[in-house]
């Protein structure tokens, strides 16, 4: 019987985070969990795509849109779930039992928020986050086990540069349940640029995708 899982990483200049993401996954590979390992890249100039070929992954490369990257990714796949991960998140261990009670369903998971070293601000937002997740609006920081019929009969993700993940979770909307495992993400984002900032402007892209402004606009604000 192979493997069922495929794992699609879209990454971008990942180098610093990706050795350990990967390296979290091993006890997914010794469980006979995973069956290929796809790196999306959208134009590193680091060494992102060396070390994700000295891992074993296939590595596509395009344009450095995390939906388009994350399409291709998916369209690629040859396993029956898909294993979404952001490059700088890491699967804290334990992970591979709660995955395999979810592999008996039908339905896409995702895994419970931390940040490494993000002390009590981290855990505040966090909590934030999770609380979110259970009420149907899961962040690609969490990551997603998505069984492949499913994610192709919701139309999979969508080519846009930001909030891909919330146009996923829209079209999950109904199958999607909480994995009893962690997702470990780098706060350094939000050290560098203040937690109470980010945050908000977080909240703000959010508010604004829902009232229709256009990912392009959103991704050019966003990164500005």
């Amino acid at each position: 019987m192979r493997a069922p899982i495929t794992v699609i990483l879209p990454t971008l200049d990942a180098e610093a985070h990706l050795g350990a993401c990967l390296q979290a996954l091993m006890p997914g590979l010794e469980a006979g969990l995973l069956r290929e390992l796809i790196v999306t890249d959208g134009g590193s100039s680091d060494s992102t795509v060396e070390i994700a070929r000295a891992w074993g992954a296939e590595v596509i490369t395009g344009a450095p849109s995390r939906g388009g990257q994350l399409r291709r990714g998916c369209k690629a796949a040859k396993g029956d779930w898909l294993l979404v991960l952001h490059a700088d998140t890491v699967l804290a261990p334990g992970w591979v039992g709660p995955v395999i009670a979810h592999l008996a369903t039908s339905r896409a998971g995702w895994f419970r928020l931390m940040f490494l070293q993000g002390g009590t601000a981290g855990r505040i937002v966090a909590g934030w986050a999770n609380l979110r997740a259970r009420l149907g609006l899961p962040y690609g920081d969490q990551g997603l086990l998505v069984p492949t019929r499913l994610y192709r009969d919701v139309g999979g993700y969508r080519d846009q540069p930001l909030m891909e993940d919330v146009a996923m979770a829209r079209a999950l909307r109904g199958h999607l349940t909480g994995i009893d495992a962690i997702a470990q993400t780098s706060a350094a984002k939000y050290r560098r640029q203040g937690w109470l900032r980010r945050g908000a402007r977080n909240l703000w892209t959010l508010l604004r995708y829902a009232a229709g402004t256009s990912p392009e606009d959103l991704s050019r604000s966003y990164h500005r």
